[in-house]
């Protein structure tokens, strides 16, 4: 396969991965790769990310991703470039879970040199607040949630 994205600068957060032709919907774009760990070492990481972001702001990514009831995928390796892929409320791609593998693949044509963007999916719960989207969208809801909770936001702000 191709390498169909390349790698810049991105208006939504730091870096991005970008189409480096057109996308035909459908298309598997990119592997998301890394250690596979067990979920209590993935939130023993995860955690870990998460102090560090609180005592250095320009530290606070956390790229471990959850595979299946019993594993996460750690990718905060060097060699996963899909940890770049931005999100977006308005996204071209998604999260494919097969086979043990986690997939980015578009969800519509995407044209050459457009950011590859997905919904990272966050719960509605506390911790939504620290999660604020800027993605640009016209559909932006403000918050990195999963679409399922758009509705409950919604009637929240109009309370």
């Amino acid at each position: 396969m191709n390498k169909l994205w390349h790698k810049k600068k991105s208006s939504v957060h730091g870096s991005g991965l970008f189409a480096f032709e057109n996308i035909k919907n459908g298309t598997k774009i990119i592997e998301y790769v890394g250690d596979k760990v067990t979920k209590k070492e993935g939130d023993r990481r995860a955690d870990k990310q998460i102090n560090k972001a609180k005592k250095n702001r320009n530290n606070g990514m956390v790229y471990v991703f959850e595979l299946n009831k019993h594993y996460d995928i750690d990718g905060g390796v060097a060699y996963n470039h899909a940890r770049l892929i931005n999100h977006s409320c308005n996204p071209n791609c998604e999260v494919e879970i097969n086979n043990n593998q986690i997939w980015i693949s578009a969800i519509k044509n995407i044209n050459k040199n457009s950011e590859l963007t997905y919904n990272y999916g966050y719960p509605y719960d506390s911790d939504y607040v620290d999660h604020i989207c800027k993605c640009g969208s016209s559909k932006c809801v403000g918050y990195i949630l999963t679409e399922d909770h758009w509705p409950k936001l919604k009637k929240k702000k109009k309370n």
